[in-house]
């Protein structure tokens, strides 16, 4: 009998969790989460601790007899929940936001529970299906054309991957495939585009697909950091003369370090013309095209082959989920299925067997999160919380580009700001000393804020210069927080200027 046997089970330790105990500790599962976030404010934002701290207090070895739940679950308390960087806090503010709300954090259970591998429909019907929903209903959410098909993956880092290895073999005569790259004197050297600002998941991309990092030509920026589509055009001509092979260009609109939005409109053109895949990375802002008001921000990106946004950056979705849209599904799996007797299923064709359009055989079950997610705060309500975001950063960068010491250093279209301290007493003189001494106290400023426990904030480099940027988006994040931001950045600048000679004496 079925009772009997897992009896003989749990009597011979063989078992998994009696469902009793599972219950009991769920609850207090639950409450552990919801006392986390109701004090996270109470927790510095980035823990007081040096590398090995944690794991020295961690044993060498494992287990080898059981250990009571609630044993483990007080370690966690004590070990793991105060020493993480707090990405939840309102005032992280650094990279980019990342928050889990909590109904994303419930479809994240859920979907544990269910365990469910979204490889291919036989195996996973209903898992399946709500993805080609969930993305079917991002796209919608995003402004974009029917035309695209997609599916979810985890990183924008593997989006790009599979969209650059779907671009090379789109690009005719390569059959990269069967033959590969590897001793084939007869082609000439690939060639990837996309501007300096570009992020450098698309150079792994290129080491990954083989293209090397010699093969990614980065293309110069104008003054906001866009992509400049006459040397986009001039370096295609360029290559092409000189017996490269120009097979794809990225776009990013929104750049990791400033926000910046290439022109996605004129490369496409350039991209038709010259008959290159065209990628749009987006996985930052794309979420922005929520926004009736920030659409035409990404005039073009209809035209693209592939798109990728990330909902687990400004969606309010736990990690990880990356959304890859492409025009044209069938390069994908022409590029990437493969499938083994064990694999074949009878109703196969009928709807998306997503292991076939990507690297991954195993994938997790992250559409139902996003289902909780959108279902939840309703697309106006996504649109709402993206927009109060952008309010806040706008009104941010109007309190620095007024006052006399601070310094806006690139536009700010979304909801993160890039700026300096720079004292008025310089007044228009600057020069390499100067500028370096900028440097050391911009950078002296932002860690004495981090310090601080209460804001975290990250740092880029624009021309040549350390910029500060505070990113917003958090869903626990006010304009009270804001001003809390402002407060420690001037009580950091004034602090540092206190311990240094005045910039303005440097020669």
């Amino acid at each position: 009998m079925p009772g009997a046997r897992s009896l003989d089970q749990a009597q011979l330790g063989l078992g998994d969790m009696g469902i009793e105990e599972f219950r009991r500790v769920g609850h207090q599962v639950v409450d552990d989460v919801a006392d986390y976030l109701a004090r996270l404010e109470e927790l510095p934002v980035l823990p007081r601790i040096r590398p090995g701290d944690v794991r020295a207090r961690l044993p060498e070895v494992p287990p080898r007899s059981p250990e009571p739940i609630a044993r483990i679950l007080d370690d966690h308390r004590e070990l793991i929940v105060p020493n993480v960087t707090q990405w939840q806090h309102p005032g992280f503010m650094a990279f980019f936001p990342a928050t889990a709300s909590a109904p994303g954090i419930l479809g994240e259970w859920l979907a544990a529970a269910l365990n469910s591998n979204v490889m291919l429909w036989r195996n996973a019907p209903a898992s399946t299906e709500l993805e080609e929903v969930v993305v079917s209903w991002l796209r919608q959410m995003l402004g974009l054309p029917a035309c695209f098909d997609g599916m979810l993956t985890d990183t924008a880092s593997i989006s790009t991957l599979t969209s650059i290895i779907a671009a090379r073999h789109a690009a005719p005569g390569l059959d990269v495939r069967e033959r590969g790259l590897a001793g084939r004197g007869e082609l000439g050297a690939l060639r990837l585009y996309c501007s300096t600002e570009a992020h450098s998941s698309v150079e792994k991309a290129a080491i990954v697909a083989g293209i090397g990092r010699q093969g990614v030509r980065r293309i110069p920026v104008d003054g906001d950091y866009r992509l400049r589509p006459e040397e986009l055009a001039r370096a295609i001509t360029s290559d092409r003369g000189s017996g490269h092979v120009p097979f794809c260009v990225v776009s990013t609109l929104g750049t990791t370090s400033s926000t910046s939005v290439d022109p996605a409109a004129e490369v496409a053109r350039i991209a038709e013309g010259e008959g290159l895949w065209h990628h749009v990375d987006a996985a930052y802002a794309g979420a922005a095209a929520l926004l009736e008001e920030k659409r035409p921000l990404f005039a073009g990106w209809e035209r693209a082959d592939s798109i990728v946004v990330n909902p687990h950056k400004w969606m309010f979705t736990p990690l990880d989920a990356s959304l890859l849209l492409f025009r044209r599904p069938e390069v994908y799996t022409s590029a990437l299925s493969l499938v083994p007797e064990y694999l074949r299923t009878t109703r196969q064709g009928e709807a998306h067997d997503y292991h076939e359009y990507g690297i991954q055989l195993g994938r997790r079950f992250r559409a139902l999160k996003l289902w909780f997610i959108i279902r939840y705060f309703g697309s106006e309500g996504m649109a709402a919380r993206i927009r109060e975001h952008c309010r806040l950063a706008a009104t941010l960068a109007e309190r620095i580009g007024a006052h006399p010491d601070w310094e806006l250093l690139s536009p700010v279209p979304f909801a993160t700001v890039c700026f300096r301290h720079r004292p008025a007493s310089l007044g228009a003189r600057l020069g390499p000393d100067v500028e370096a001494r900028l440097d050391r106290m911009n950078e002296a400023i932002l860690e004495a804020v981090n310090r601080s426990g209460r804001v975290m904030l990250s740092h880029t480099r624009l021309a040549g210069r350390f910029t500060i940027r505070v990113s917003l988006g958090n869903l626990r994040a006010g304009a009270e927080h804001v001003d809390r931001c402002w407060a420690e950045l001037s009580e950091a600048a004034a602090s540092v200027a206190a311990h240094q000679r005045p910039v303005a004496n440097e020669t």
